[in-house]
């Protein structure tokens, strides 16, 4: 078995939206399989968004993670990495709280922001920023 992660930066998802640098993410994740013969390759997707590539078939699977376990395992891949990454932003910004809130808001996360303010890792278009950046800045 063969996989790669694809990542967009903070800055691409603030200048694109997070639908769009999602599937960028996913075109740079699926570029290593470019190389392989496209005629038997299938590309299946969770959610109804898909990225456009030539040549290539995608299928979208709504709730894919419940009905197909190579899309269930690519979450638990993705969920693991993104938990390495928020354990390493919690040893350069041990005020975050970032290694119990694994991208999603805590208590501790705000309190984080509201004495430390933002850092180069937030996301400046994510409502709840957007909004701190607006009431302090």
């Amino acid at each position: 078995m063969e996989f790669h992660i694809g990542i967009s930066s903070v800055q691409e998802i603030d200048k694109m939206n997070i639908l769009q640098s999602s599937l960028l993410a996913m075109t740079r994740a699926l570029n290593p399989f470019f190389n392989y013969n496209k005629s038997n390759l299938l590309i299946i997707i969770d959610g109804n968004a898909k990225p456009n590539l030539k040549n290539i078939t995608c299928k979208n699977i709504i709730k894919g993670d419940q009905k197909s376990i190579s899309i269930a395992a690519a979450s638990v891949i993705a969920k693991i990495h993104r938990d390495k990454i928020m354990k390493t932003l919690s040893i350069e910004f041990p005020l975050y709280d970032w290694e119990n809130n694994m991208g999603y808001g805590t208590k501790k996360h705000s309190q984080g922001l509201r004495y430390n303010g933002i850092t180069r890792h937030h996301r400046k278009s994510f409502k709840p920023i957007k909004t701190f950046i607006q009431k302090n800045y």
